[in-house]
């Protein structure tokens, strides 16, 4: 049994397009950590019909979000009972989340931030493509599908949303900031956050992996990457 002292309860933050997925994808590919996603979260209780599920279901019918309690129940239950290092992915998204997480004693011990210049952000959102039913992303620079437009895993067809163009994408990343820097501030006063700035994931991904490595040991080694 892990000691829960002991154990890494990490959390993955950055802004949309940042590279999040493929970097905690990395993280759990290296080391023994579980990757906890809440997108998948909220679509696994859906599917299962829980009474969670149920009650989210409601708000996003509704085009509403998920209220803080509901999210945090989510993740709580998901997470309380494990023995183990987990990467949690997509919560906390605001201070009031963080203090969710508090209140039931499932504060993070390690908050990694990833930092990615606005522009370089732009351009790589206008070239994201989507498989909704899944929540797999795909960019046509760095990580294309093997069919064009199709997702490699299903063949369905990928989609790209709406509100993915420059000025739109400006205006997401400006509502970002204002609602993650109190969080940020938050998790820096705790002295728990750890900011990881670059253009690229290739150029943030081996100062994440040394920044774990001292944490808790690896199971595969740190290979050369592309810059």
């Amino acid at each position: 049994m892990l000691n829960t002292l002991l154990m890494l309860r990490a959390v993955i933050i950055g802004a949309p397009g940042c590279g999040k997925g493929t970097i905690s994808n990395r993280i759990c590919e290296h080391f023994n950590m579980k990757h906890i996603s809440t997108g998948d979260i909220l679509r696994a209780n859906i599917a299962q019909n829980t009474s969670l599920g149920i009650k989210a279901k409601e708000y996003m019918n509704k085009g509403l979000l998920v209220p803080d309690e509901l999210m945090i129940d989510l993740v709580k239950k998901e997470v309380e009972d494990l023995e183990c290092n987990y990467l949690l992915d997509g919560f906390p998204r605001t201070h009031e989340q963080a203090l969710g997480l508090w209140k039931h004693n499932l504060s993070p011990n390690c908050v990694i931030n990833i930092n990615v210049p606005k522009p370089v952000i732009v351009d790589r959102l206008s070239k994201r493509w989507i498989h909704a039913p899944s929540g797999r992303v795909y960019n046509l620079d760095f990580n294309a599908p093997k069919k064009h437009g199709h997702d490699d895993v299903t063949g369905d067809k990928l989609i790209q949303r709406e509100d993915d163009t420059p000025e739109a994408i400006m205006k997401r990343l400006e509502t970002f900031d204002k609602t993650i820097q109190p969080l940020l501030e938050y998790y820096d006063n705790r002295e728990v956050l750890d900011t990881f700035s670059g253009n690229t994931t290739n150029e943030i991904w081996p100062r994440i992996y040394e920044h774990l490595n001292m944490r808790i040991p690896p199971l595969k080694r740190l290979e050369p990457v592309p810059k």
